[in-house]
């Protein structure tokens, strides 16, 4: 599947290779190079994103279709060694990962939001019998203090796939990617966090003229209602549940 050209010139971007799939698979290969593409992009508008990439900082990992059992199994390990393998990182370091999957393909956003809950659900199902949600953060999906965790680490999830209305989140494979909680209150707590935002907004109100109309700061609405990137209903639920395993009892 083609990406839909950009205005960016010829990209010199080195490839890192994936420690979750073998390099020379033409899957892997070809949706990590993609993916750099895209970031590197002078009109893509998260420079969190271009800062992660450029610090060496994105991990990646390939999987079957979104949603699958072996999907879970092998998503639920991959990203479970990367929370563990952030212990030491740089407290200045932005990093993320970044979970691509084979399909499936020609997903509308109804769809494609149906298969990222699924695929959360599944992953909190995995990881419930073994660590605590983060307690940091709500495990209520309908609170403002909500936020998906996994190994006891909060993340901020972002959906892209290819027919997503926000051009900044168009990906030709379903794609979730995994930003670390913790490093959005580092940015607030060091003052950076507002020119970060304005700065990323302003790049979306250049991309496509307008910024998505989920945004928001965490402790006013949910982010669940961010992650899939599609514009959901005022009245709109979040298709999860946790199992209560906080410690506050959110």
């Amino acid at each position: 599947m083609r990406m839909k050209a950009t205005r960016s010139p010829k990209f010199r971007q080195k490839s890192n290779r994936s420690r979750f799939a073998p390099a020379e698979e033409p899957f892997p290969s070809e949706a990590q190079a993609a993916f750099q593409r895209l970031v590197t992009d002078f009109a893509f508008p998260c420079v969190g994103a271009k800062a992660a990439l450029n610090a060496g900082a994105v991990s990646y990992g390939f999987y079957d279709k979104l949603g699958s059992e072996r999907s879970t199994k092998n998503l639920a390990r991959d990203l479970e060694h990367f929370t563990r393998g952030r212990t030491g990182q740089s407290e200045d370091q932005l990093a993320t990962m970044v979970a691509v999957f084979r399909g499936p393909f020609d997903l509308n956003e109804c769809q494609f939001e149906k298969l990222l809950w699924s695929q959360l659900q599944k992953l909190h199902e995995a990881d419930a019998p073994r660590f605590a949600w983060d307690a940091r953060v709500s495990a209520d999906p309908n609170a403002p203090e909500f936020s998906f965790s996994f190994a006891s680490q909060a993340y901020y999830v972002i959906g892209m796939h290819a027919n997503s209305s926000r051009q900044a989140r168009q990906f030709p494979w379903p794609t979730l990617v995994f930003n670390p909680h913790e490093q959005f209150e580092r940015l607030r707590t060091d003052g950076n966090w507002e020119r970060m935002k304005q700065t990323i907004r302003a790049r979306e109100v250049a991309l496509q003229g307008s910024i998505n109309p989920m945004l928001s700061d965490f402790g006013e609405t949910s982010e669940a209602r961010q992650y899939s990137g599609r514009a959901v209903e005022e009245d709109w639920k979040p298709p999860f549940v946790s199992s209560g395993k906080c410690p506050f009892g959110h």
